[in-house]
């Protein structure tokens, strides 16, 4: 069940493959016989230096994964220099995931629970240090993860014991984790969405609560009064879009499908990254997130226009290994690639690449 709750994407899972076709698409153009004793890898991102371009993606409730959860991925991050994105569907309170993170840390919201409890989410990111707020519109309704459903997912976070028993046996196969998730509080409520007069959402409720959660960009003028800060908009594929969000003042957008697990069928990010790229035309930064697993993806993605990338399998995977040790190793490696590939190219510094050092995509 987790290992296909992070691995999986939506439906026949077309999107899910078509965000690493796409990178392997690309192809570089290095300038060799340049000689380079060193390269910088260094970006600002909404006015934050980052070590690398790289901010690891929100990725809800966490804490399935390993105990430790965001709050282990948001310290590995700001130990790296790199920028962390709190999941709505956070297993931790965002308080105390903002308080592990050296680095900058921004907070993704749902509209679960309603305008109250978002405003509410949002005051206490605000209070916290969180120096950007990203909305998600990708997720009007949850996409059909088939994976998800074979493994009984829903009941085994939150069904009665009699809609547990069928899917047991995959748990009992893995005591350690079993016993880790169990004694680290099992499946607590989600502790950022705090529904007035009611208490902190049940995680069983979030896919229903989903559908009433749309984001409008109506919202968006309401979500800048109550933020005042920047605001990050994830989930556009589109020029049309990528324009709307920047004529509504976002900060920076997101180039993004969900890592393939919301509407399946749609191009890969990366294919996307141009148009928007274009559309924007320098109001408001432009960021991308799916199918990023190595550093030479992450290199394409910013020749190609991109300030920064989000990943989140590429950090998950080591999350539920290893947990804050398992993200720092997955970091390591993001970091040995991206310096690796920057000499390859003949390129002195992240800043100083553009398009000319890949080839169109097919």
């Amino acid at each position: 069940m987790v290992f296909d709750y992070l691995d999986g994407g939506a439906e026949g899972e077309v999107t899910l493959r078509e965000n690493r076709r796409a990178f392997d698409a690309v192809t570089f153009r290095p300038r060799h016989a340049v000689g380079l004793p060193g390269v910088d890898l260094r970006t600002t991102v909404l006015g934050r230096e980052l070590a690398f371009p790289i901010l690891l993606a929100p990725v809800g409730y966490s804490r399935v994964m390993h105990v430790a959860g965001e709050s282990a991925a948001a310290r590995a991050a700001g130990a790296a220099g790199s920028g962390y994105v709190l999941s709505t569907m956070s297993g931790h309170a965002l308080e105390d995931v903002k308080a592990a993170c050296a680095g900058p840390v921004w907070y993704q919201l749902y509209l679960l629970g309603g305008r109250a409890a978002a405003e509410a989410a949002i005051h206490r990111a605000r209070v916290a240090g969180y120096s950007a707020l990203v909305v998600t519109i990708d997720t009007a309704v949850a996409g059909l993860r088939e994976r998800d459903v074979k493994n009984g997912t829903a009941q085994l976070l939150g069904g009665t014991l009699r809609a547990k028993l069928p899917f047991l046996p995959q748990l009992l196969t893995h005591p350690r984790w079993l016993a880790s998730f169990l004694l680290g509080g099992g499946v607590p409520p989600l502790p950022n969405v705090v529904l007035p007069g009611q208490g902190p959402m049940p995680l069983v409720d979030v896919t229903t609560a989903l559908a009433r959660a749309a984001v409008t960009w109506d919202d968006l003028r309401w979500l800048g009064d109550a933020w005042r800060g920047p605001i990050v908009v994830k989930g556009v594929l589109t020029g049309e879009d990528a324009r709307r969000a920047a004529d509504a003042g976002a900060a920076a957008i997101v180039v993004s499908n969900h890592g393939g697990r919301q509407l399946d069928g749609v191009p890969a990010a990366l294919r996307a990254l141009p148009e928007v790229v274009t559309a924007v035309n320098g109001q408001a930064e432009v960021l991308m997130d799916g199918g990023v697993r190595r550093g030479g993806d992450v290199i394409k993605a910013v020749c190609l226009g991109a300030r920064a990338v989000l990943v989140g399998r590429a950090y998950a995977y080591g999350l539920a290994a290893a947990g804050e040790a398992g993200v720092t190793r997955a970091l390591e490696i993001l970091r040995a690639d991206m310096e690796r590939t920057l000499q390859l190219l003949g390129c002195p510094a992240i800043t100083k690449l553009d398009r000319s050092f890949v080839g169109a995509p097919a």
